[in-house]
């Protein structure tokens, strides 16, 4: 099968992400980063957005980084990037364990670590990270950004508090501490709390 057809839409700034979401939100317009899970659905019909907003184009939203000693993820970051440690210490370790469980290698080169979760599929080891880390999610829409804790944003199965409006934009994940570290040093055993 083929998808349905849609309208194809491709902003450059977060901010015309979030304009073009509020006018094609209500017409079941969706936001596009890897596509791993939307494509599909849509392949088979199961999705028929009328409006598709691919937001690839976002420089800004490619941002892996620390900042104020929490790892910042962007929306378009993808799993590959998790390949090697992202972060200091034992959450970069943590975080380059998981990733090789995601299903395969061309899955994380094109699947994002934000799309997971704007996604809630409980299967999910970036929504088992999130939820066991205590992760927050900043949302932008036209009416600014807010933070959503973990705990607060996944409400159900395939459900999430974002709004139909909103843009997950980014995700912070808090360090883990130095004690995991020592703790995994002394078993000698790998990291397998979130991910066995």
């Amino acid at each position: 099968m083929k998808p349905a057809a849609f309208r194809y839409h491709a902003p450059k700034t977060v901010d015309q992400a979030v304009a073009l979401l509020a006018e094609v939100a209500p017409a079941d317009g969706r936001v596009l980063a890897g596509g791993q899970s939307l494509v599909p659905t849509m392949a088979f019909r199961l999705a028929r957005p009328a409006h598709l907003v691919d937001i690839n184009g976002i420089e800004a939203l490619d941002r892996l980084a620390t900042v104020d000693g929490k790892l910042a993820i962007g929306a378009c970051v993808r799993h590959a990037a998790f390949y090697r440690a992202a972060a200091e210490g034992p959450l970069g370790q943590l975080l380059a364990t998981v990733v090789r469980h995601i299903a395969h290698h061309p899955i994380r080169t094109r699947g994002t670590f934000c799309g997971s979760l704007a996604h809630a599929d409980p299967a999910s080891e970036w929504c088992l990270v999130a939820t066991a880390l205590g992760a927050e999610m900043v949302a932008a829409s036209k009416r600014g950004t807010r933070t959503i804790a973990a705990k607060d944003f996944f409400a159900g199965i395939m459900t999430t508090a974002l709004a139909e409006d909103e843009l997950l934009i980014e995700t912070h994940l808090p360090p883990l501490p130095a004690a995991v570290q020592d703790r995994r040093r002394r078993s000698r055993q790998p990291l397998r709390g979130l991910c066995a």
